[in-house]
């Protein structure tokens, strides 16, 4: 491609929309979103959202990236989503603040967020954060996802084997079936990670829903959610919960752009016409996503490099690919009830191996020599055993 071309494609509308592509964006943005939804369902649960919060939030998200593509682009084929890297952070503080005062803590993450992309300051996180410690810090939230999802490899609906032995027959046949599913999902994904990363999620989902045909195994259950905006007003009893607050969505903000810089840094890598990112840019779409999701008690977001690298892999040239993701994915917050055909051990599968991925991270720091390799293992160890925020103080100290 020359260079002449290459200049054209970064102008501000070829982020956003060309028609040459628009085929391409279409067809990506529906398979995306299909490997978004289940991601998306169980991060919410792990988080301890309300999982049609959650689909809401990375809907909201993909409108605004569209949005804000069209005049300020910071990447061209990043998807916007809520974190899996954030999700315990985010239960941690539902549990700690309950998720009626979450939606002040996201608009605080937002302000936050806001000021960092003003002063251009994100510059500055990675030499104060160094990237082996974000490594072990996502490798610590990593082991809490797998073992969290772990449980629903083996679990039957609720009251089928209430006065039974734990290994009955029926269990027995959950676990056969999820290793069934684990070692389908595991090849389809060595197979076709590099061309067609949606498939295993495609494979796994159906065979999920055929095998919930003849098997009785535990279904999700979506509630349904009385969406309405408000003000995101705290009520905090306490002088110290204010200040805790204010310090929790300070580490919320700055996880949060971290992990979105070093998207940033990976979608730049994969993006088929090597256009350059702007993370300042893609900053103001998060803290102006994150900011108008409070007002609807909805959670945190950025562009995820799983959902993003599928995205590429999918065709997408275009973030008109995202703002399909937004539609196909507003369908099912308004009809959540078609999610009610997702088995758990599905989910729990999608979910462990996101863990997994996760702490395999760690490999990457080894890379930055022995010293990093231990602090970063040492941050991941005390995350997990102590707390994110605990464990990432005690690290850097």
């Amino acid at each position: 491609m020359s260079k002449v071309k290459n200049n054209d494609l970064q102008d501000h509308g070829s982020a956003a929309f060309r028609k040459e592509y628009v085929g391409r964006d279409l067809q990506a943005g529906v398979i995306t979103a299909t490997m978004a939804i289940p991601l998306s369902i169980g991060i919410a649960l792990m988080s301890d959202y309300p999982i049609q919060v959650g689909l809401a939030t990375v809907a909201f998200a993909s409108f605004i990236g569209f949005l804000f593509a069209l005049f300020r682009p910071g990447n061209f084929i990043g998807a916007p989503g809520i974190a899996a890297g954030l999700a315990p952070i985010l239960a941690m503080g539902v549990a700690t603040f309950g998720i009626e005062n979450m939606a002040f803590i996201i608009f605080m993450t937002a302000t936050f967020q806001a000021i960092i992309w003003k002063f251009d300051w994100q510059r500055y996180l990675l030499q104060a954060v160094p990237t082996y410690l974000v490594e072990g810090l996502l490798a610590g939230i990593g082991l809490k996802i797998a073992l969290k999802f772990l449980p629903f490899l083996w679990m039957l609906p609720v009251g089928m084997a209430a006065s039974e032995e734990f290994w009955n027959a029926d269990r027995i046949t959950v676990v056969v079936l999820s290793i069934a599913g684990a070692a389908i999902f595991l090849t389809l994904f060595k197979i076709y990670k590099d061309t067609k990363p949606a498939m295993p999620y495609f494979a796994l989902i159906i065979l999920g829903i055929v095998a919930a045909q003849f098997v009785d195994v535990k279904m999700l259950k979506v509630e349904d959610v009385n969406f309405a905006l408000g003000l995101p007003i705290p009520d905090f009893d306490t002088a110290y919960m204010w200040i805790y607050a204010i310090f929790f969505a300070l580490m919320l903000a700055v996880v949060d752009v971290i992990e979105q810089v070093m998207s940033n840094a990976a979608i730049e890598k994969i993006d088929p016409l090597e256009r350059p990112c702007n993370s300042n840019n893609s900053l103001l779409s998060i803290w102006v996503s994150n900011m108008g999701a409070s007002f609807f008690g909805g959670m945190t977001n950025l562009d995820g490099l799983a959902k993003s690298s599928t995205n590429k892999l999918a065709g997408a040239y275009t973030k008109l690919s995202v703002l399909v993701i937004g539609l196909v994915i507003t369908f099912f917050v308004f009809n959540s009830h078609y999610l009610d055909h997702l088995p758990y051990f599905a989910l729990a599968i999608i979910m462990a191996f996101v863990g997994i991925k996760m702490v395999l991270g760690l490999l990457h720091v080894a890379q930055f020599g022995p010293y990093a390799l231990l602090l970063g293992s040492l941050c991941g160890a005390l995350v997990f055993k102590i707390g994110i925020f605990e464990g990432l103080i005690v690290t850097l100290v």
